[in-house]
């Protein structure tokens, strides 16, 4: 979820309305913050955010460190999510599956859809080969943080309620190796910056989303909910309330059921439209081949195309970010790195699948080649971009994706709220008073998100999330041997069956 660039915020005056003096009040605030995680340097005529080269760097070191683990570990990974190695008796509040669905269903968002379409109206088609390179390489950051992320967690006894995630590893895994202070820092680090990003990206940015999708596709200016964004938001507000009040085991039944039906709608969408243009695929194939090595008329040319896919697999599937390891610890196992195994299917699915499909789609439409953007895509750019590429085969086909984002966000926010919440109670304490108190607040923020227009919010929102990236992963650089042996001895037992 990368920034989203606006105008310099006006000062404020007495005619502004609220959001305005909000925007305007935290404007160099958010700028500052946000210029800052996003910091990007010029690499071969275009610009590359450092934040990704964290992201992708440390990708490749687990993917070395374990031998490719996303090829030889896949059809394992599969067994464990069917429930193969899965025992209910074992400690944890969710089965490997739901566990996977939540996760994934935090990262299965807007991005997959217009984020893709700003990658490959930049990077060109040739960004949809890098894209798919670096959601590969993403798969053994995820096996890496959700090993450690089960690990580290804390059970408690009496109820079986599992508070667990970077903040924990962080904490009690440095402390173990000798670095207790680090430990300490990175952890409160990581836990702030999850509870600003959960309420802003993982919430209000959806609520916003969403409800703009909504009024284009019930007749724009003329739509009933027009100016009523508020009324949206309650309702939102009250679909979401009444599954994160239930904690994990009421969100992990949701998304089990959501995740599925939401990915399958729109990757058959997507279907459906490669199969009416199945006689452009091979056409596509070689101009997502040709753009990534050659990117003529591109920005940046090769180079451009590698950094327009890099970005957009490191803002979909958030690998090395370490969301992801929150809702995998409250898997029912006692085997950390099976359900290690279990998450590298995540990026898979999010960037491998869903964000190649969105890109395949505007291809084959003619929307976008080699060279990026083609006279067919006119001024359509981001979601509109996608949605005309969906136009194109059927008039029906923007419902469909008006439906796909609503599902993405709502099953976005209800997995971002269970982690925020596990993070504000690592700062705060584990207790009902505290959490329902974020719980409130987080609600709130759905009504403001879909009734208000806080860019700078959202802004420093989006930087929050990956910035959580800066502490996870020197967490995961100095716990490597930690899982690397955990690794070994898992597969020793394998093999003894």
């Amino acid at each position: 979820m990368p920034p989203t660039a606006h105008p310099p915020t006006p000062a404020p005056t007495n005619t502004q309305g609220v959001d305005e003096r909000i925007s305007a009040a935290l404007a160099p605030y958010a700028d500052a913050v946000s210029g800052t995680i996003f910091h990007s340097v010029p690499v071969g005529g275009t610009e590359f955010p450092l934040i990704v080269g964290w992201l992708i760097v440390a990708a490749l070191v687990f993917t070395l460190a374990f031998r490719g683990i996303q090829l030889w570990g896949f059809v394992h990974a599969i067994a464990v999510v069917r429930g193969r190695y899965s025992n209910p008796a074992m400690p944890g509040e969710v089965t490997p599956f739901q566990a996977l669905t939540t996760a994934v269903s935090g990262t299965v968002g807007l991005g997959n859809i217009a984020g893709v379409a700003v990658a490959v109206s930049v990077g060109g088609a040739g960004a949809t080969f890098w894209m798919v390179v670096a959601g590969l390489l993403g798969m053994a950051s995820k096996f890496t943080e959700v090993t450690l992320g089960v690990m580290y967690r804390k059970v408690d006894p009496v109820t079986g309620v599992v508070a667990g995630g970077p903040m924990r590893y962080l904490r009690t895994g440095l402390a173990e190796r000798g670095w207790p202070v680090l430990g300490r820092v990175l952890a409160v680090f990581f836990a702030v910056c999850c509870v600003g990003g959960s309420l802003g990206g993982g919430n209000m940015f959806q609520a916003n989303q969403s409800f703009q999708q909504v009024v284009g596709v019930t007749g724009g200016a003329d739509s009933v909910l027009a100016g009523r964004g508020w009324v949206f938001g309650l309702l939102l507000a009250a679909v979401v309330g009444m599954v994160i009040l239930g904690g994990i085991r009421s969100i992990a039944r949701v998304t089990e059921a959501v995740v599925p039906f939401m990915a399958l709608t729109y990757v058959g969408a997507g279907l459906v439209v490669l199969g009416l243009h199945a006689d452009q695929l091979a056409g596509a194939a070689a101009q997502v081949v040709l753009g990534a090595f050659s990117a003529e008329g591109v920005a940046g040319g090769v180079l451009g195309a590698m950094v327009q896919g890099f970005k957009r697999a490191a803002f979909s599937n958030e690998a090395g970010v370490g969301s992801a390891a929150i809702a995998h610890s409250a898997v029912q196992t006692d085997q950390p790195v099976s359900q290690g195994f279990a998450a590298l299917l995540e990026p898979f699915i999010d960037t491998v699948v869903i964000c190649t499909v969105t890109a395949l789609v505007i291809i084959v439409t003619g929307h976008v080649d080699a060279g990026g953007l083609t006279a067919a895509a006119g001024d359509a750019r981001g979601v509109a971009l996608t949605s005309a590429a969906f136009a194109s085969a059927a008039w029906w086909f923007p419902y469909v994706l008006a439906l796909a984002v609503v599902l993405f966000a709502f099953s976005t926010m209800v997995t971002w709220a269970y982690y925020g919440l596990q993070a504000w109670s690592y700062l705060l304490g584990d207790h009902a008073a505290t959490g329902l108190v974020f719980k409130l607040l987080f609600l709130a923020c759905v009504v403001a998100g879909a009734s208000m227009d806080l860019g700078p919010v959202i802004d420093f929102s989006d930087a929050m999330i990956f910035a959580m990236a800066l502490a996870n992963i020197v967490g995961l650089y100095f716990l490597l041997p930690v899982v690397r042996d955990a690794l070994q001895r898992y597969q020793r037992a394998l093999r003894k069956g």
